[in-house]
């Protein structure tokens, strides 16, 4: 890690909050909108090559891959070309969710209104209006199926985010007690 990245990265570690991580990327990323939250740790090498439109959240443990490494194994041939590395803009549009753990590569444009489930590698353009997940993401249904489910969802939910009362904690393991009977 460069000294730049490794800098970077302590000031967006000392930094509170999903919208105040954002708000610093904008002086790293390409490009950031409005109402971007950012929950990874770490600066991607190359941040300037990626670009967060508005209305995103990007989930814990995140990972943009910008470039590939594969010219170091094909440099070590000893032949006389010599591999450049690869690399390429990430883009994310309007309205997306993109959950834990998942690995975006380069190259890739993620359409308005998706939601990309954990532990997702997205290798591909995602098309609007949509839920992805799984290796590689694939579509699961369209982003307004998920809205109608999510509405009529009954299960445990909190009045204020990250501040769970006594009484949501109950109402949780009832529900879930009820499920696992």
């Amino acid at each position: 890690m460069t000294k730049e990245r490794l800098k970077q990265t302590f000031l967006l570690n000392l930094k509170r909050g999903t919208r105040s991580r954002a708000e610093y990327l904008k002086t790293i990323f390409y490009e950031v909108g409005e109402h971007v939250a950012y929950q990874p740790r770490i600066i991607p090498l190359y941040p300037e090559l990626i670009k967060l439109h508005n209305n995103i959240m990007i989930a814990s443990n995140v990972h943009f891959v910008t470039h590939d490494a594969i010219h170091h194994v094909l440099n070590g041939f000893g032949g006389r070309y010599k591999y450049p590395e690869c690399l390429g803009c990430i883009e994310i549009m309007d309205n997306v969710f993109v959950g834990a753990y998942s690995t975006v590569l380069y190259g890739v444009r993620i359409g308005e209104n998706v939601i990309v489930g954990s532990n997702s590698l997205v290798n591909k353009d995602l098309e609007p209006n949509g839920v992805y997940a799984g290796v590689p993401a694939r579509r699961i249904c369209s982003f307004d199926e998920f809205v109608s489910k999510r509405r009529k969802m009954k299960g445990a939910t909190l009045k204020i985010n990250q501040h769970i009362s006594k009484k949501e904690i109950e109402n949780a393991w009832d529900l879930f007690n009820k499920a696992h009977r």
